[in-house]
């Protein structure tokens, strides 16, 4: 949990240094706060986050990453924010070697994965997700969406580029947004057996034990 509010407080600061420190006129921080509160972030750690993303010694985080192929076959993408790019390549290589892999040059292996934005958000009663879809559909957002009955929260997926279009058009329609990122869809998944799955699985994790590294994506496809 605690590795978990670390990565959200870069993204924090990232987020107050390019856009401000009040919510209210930051759809990037407000959308990021939203995902610290499913996290269940406590508040005072958000707080704690934006005023130290103001202060003069704050570091810059930049947004770097790293592609390559792991064991058997399966491609890797990395994200991370790091201030340290020679510290952080230097940890993803190291895993890379460790498990026999190879770290390939930036935008190597981006082909293989779909880059998308999605929203997770409230339904309210009476919601005509057809409708809603359809005023969405020029900010590329997708007929499919996932919908949790028991939560009752509705998620879609649409152009990343348009990430603070539709965050702006759900709010203003009154949509509590519960979360919103980036994510990457391998649209080319590889088979591979229980053995090969543990070793993949071994690699993800300890790829994410470093603070630099925000999400790990893998084309490897879902145990049935």
């Amino acid at each position: 949990m605690a590795r978990t509010f670390t990565k959200i407080g870069k993204q924090i600061a990232i987020a107050v240094k390019a856009g401000g420190p009040e919510p209210e006129n930051n759809p990037t921080l407000r959308a990021i706060i939203a995902n610290a509160k499913r996290e269940n972030m406590p508040k005072d750690n958000i707080e704690r986050a934006i005023k130290n993303a103001m202060g003069k010694d704050q570091s810059d985080y930049k947004e770097v990453t790293y592609e390559g192929y792991g064991p058997h076959g399966v491609a890797v993408f990395v994200e991370t924010l790091t201030d340290n790019t020679t510290r952080t390549v230097g940890d993803v290589r190291s895993v890379f070697n460790k498990f026999n892999g190879n770290l390939g040059t930036q935008g190597s292996l981006s082909f293989l994965f779909d880059h998308k934005s999605v929203f997770t958000f409230k339904k309210k009663d009476g919601l005509d997700m057809d409708e809603l879809i359809l005023d969405l559909i020029d900010y590329g957002v997708e007929d499919e969406y996932d919908e949790d009955e028991e939560t009752s929260e509705v998620t879609i997926y649409g152009d990343p580029k348009s990430f603070g279009d539709i965050q702006k058009h759900l709010e203003s329609q009154g949509f509590e947004v519960t979360g919103a990122e980036f994510t990457r869809i391998p649209n080319d998944l590889k088979e591979v057996n229980e053995e090969q799955r543990e070793t993949i699985e071994k690699m993800v994790e300890r790829l994410e034990d470093f603070d630099d590294v925000q999400t790990v994506y893998t084309n490897m496809k879902s145990a049935e």
